[in-house]
């Protein structure tokens, strides 16, 4: 299991892409990207090893509209894992819970978002995507 980038909710992604690019030079850039599963836009900038990705709300049934309305920002860590069902599997055996099964998501890759159950902190929501 590796990281594989970390999720941010903007309010529009090339106003924030615009507006981030002032201060940090990445080496790539894509192009803004439809995930349909998840009514959203996605946009990953690289530097170095780490990826960002800003996550822009295409309707009012997205997931992260909440969390837009309370101003964005850091929404979620995901992490690259060999299995996918066998790594959901062992976050809800140890009290974690499943909120999005297993859907297609960015580059075609299957996808799952489970909450941690960590009362001190509020990094609880965390992608899994499939290697």
């Amino acid at each position: 299991m590796k990281i594989h980038h970390i999720g941010i909710v903007v309010d529009n992604i090339q106003n924030s892409l615009g507006e981030f690019s002032k201060f940090i030079k990445f080496d790539e850039i894509t192009i803004p990207t439809l995930v349909g599963s998840q009514k959203v836009n996605v946009c990953f900038m690289k530097i170095g090893e780490l990826r960002i990705e800003f996550i822009e709300s295409i309707n009012d049934e997205s997931p992260v509209k909440k969390a837009l309305e309370k101003g964005g920002g850091f929404n979620h860590i995901c992490f690259e894992v060999d299995n996918l069902l066998e790594k959901i599997n062992e976050i809800v055996e140890k009290g974690g819970r499943l909120i999005v099964s297993p859907v297609e998501g960015f580059e075609g890759r299957q996808i799952a978002f489970v909450l941690l159950n960590m009362k001190k902190t509020n990094l609880n929501l965390v992608e899994l995507v499939q290697r």
